[in-house]
């Protein structure tokens, strides 16, 4: 099953529908344009369902084959949210929204899963039934956990659910994929340090927050060198340092520091939660101050189901040749919350020597379109097989 011709043919008008999309960005959950347009053409694509409102502004369409005796049922996600940055590409299509653009590659993952979606309901060449979903915020906001709490798997009866998301460096339309743990859990802190301010010339008179946080920054970093066992993942970033003075001779009274912990399992997640809090509590306490600790959790960590990682391989390899193994990420996936809920596996597909994901001079490559489209029609015929 390589590349499908139909999608060949239909590639002047997929690239018609990203290219509209990437000139209309929406964040986070105000993907209201962008999810009307969806809603329109899966009801002109003759979807047997199209319900909106889930995850508040997502979109599924439910496409029946020519028989539902297997009684089987696949999910199928795209993203459609863009992110806050300002597109320098120069694009006849850029962005015409200042400070939002689609750097990465929501626009490309949605028009394929509607070229995908179009060819399916055309065809109907399976026994089940393929949910095609449609997901806001997955730039932070969390809308595969909305979509699932608002009941998704269940109300649709999914079995199995697939992702994808292209990716900068791997060749066009080619396929790298992972089994267990892919991308990492992404939770955030924030820790205020609170001592006595006082003037520069007498530190003896203060309890200084700046020498403390200097401790602290370093201190955390041996939960990843000393706490975590060496082969597992985990990566820990003061990036933000703040204090309440901005002059040159006073100690301040206090000094906020934000970042990130990124893990890969569940364990090593929490126990880098408890070693931060105990670690920032005992060395504040001693040099006299005090902490005051934020945890905010972020996306779990996403791990593909051995199983389906497989089966998604062998039909990335029967349309583009062959399908890579993928390194481990440190960047985090909402669709970590389907993964929690479902069986199933998300993978990559090239996008060529682009530029990187998250910038302002990245664009999707239209070129993908067709193996991209092809993968995800073939999941639902291959794991469904017509009779």
């Amino acid at each position: 099953m390589p590349v499908k011709n139909r999608f060949a043919e239909l590639l002047p008008e997929i690239t018609e529908w990203r290219q509209d999309i990437h000139e209309n960005p929406e964040i986070l959950f105000d993907t209201v344009r962008t999810a009307k347009v969806v809603e329109d053409k899966l009801k002109a694509f003759g979807c047997d369902e199209v319900a909106t409102g889930i995850g508040r502004t997502g979109v599924v369409g439910v496409i029946k084959g020519k028989s539902t005796a297997s009684g089987k049922v696949i999910g199928l996600r795209a993203d459609m949210d863009a992110l806050p940055i300002l597109e320098s590409t120069g694009l006849d299509y850029a962005s015409k929204t200042p400070g939002a653009m689609h750097a990465c590659g929501h626009d490309g993952h949605t028009a394929m899963l509607l070229g995908a979606a179009k060819y399916l309901a055309e065809t109907r060449n399976f026994d089940g039934t393929v949910v095609v979903i449609f997901q806001p915020a997955e730039e932070g906001g969390g809308g595969g956990k909305e979509m699932c709490q608002d009941g998704m798997m269940d109300r649709f009866g999914i079995q199995e659910v697939y992702g994808m998301h292209n990716w900068p460096g791997i060749p066009t339309g080619q396929f790298a994929i992972r089994p267990g743990g892919f991308f990492a859990s992404t939770d955030q802190f924030e820790i205020r340090i609170v001592g006595k301010g006082g003037h520069a010339a007498q530190p003896n008179k203060t309890v200084d927050p700046i020498v403390t946080t200097s401790s602290l920054v370093t201190a955390l970093q041996s939960v990843a060198s000393r706490n975590v066992d060496p082969i597992e993942q985990i990566v820990i970033s003061v990036c933000s340092i703040e204090s309440s003075s901005k002059a040159f001779n006073v100690i301040p009274d206090a000094v906020t520091i934000k970042g990130t912990i990124r893990t890969m399992s569940k364990e090593t997640r929490a126990l880098a939660e408890t070693r931060l809090k105990a670690i920032a509590t005992s060395t504040c306490t001693a040099f006299g101050a005090t902490a005051d600790i934020r945890w905010i959790p972020g996306y779990p960590a996403m791990v593909n189901s051995e199983e389906q990682t497989e089966f998604a391989a062998s039909v990335a390899t029967e349309v583009s040749g062959a399908c890579e193994l993928a390194d481990l990420t440190m960047g985090g996936e909402d669709f970590a919350y389907m993964l929690e809920e479902r069986p199933g596996a998300y993978i990559l597909v090239g996008n060529g020597d682009s530029a990187n994901v998250h910038t302002p001079e990245y664009n999707f490559n239209d070129e993908a379109i067709p193996a991209g489209c092809s993968w995800w029609a073939g999941l639902a015929e291959r794991r469904m097989p017509a009779a």
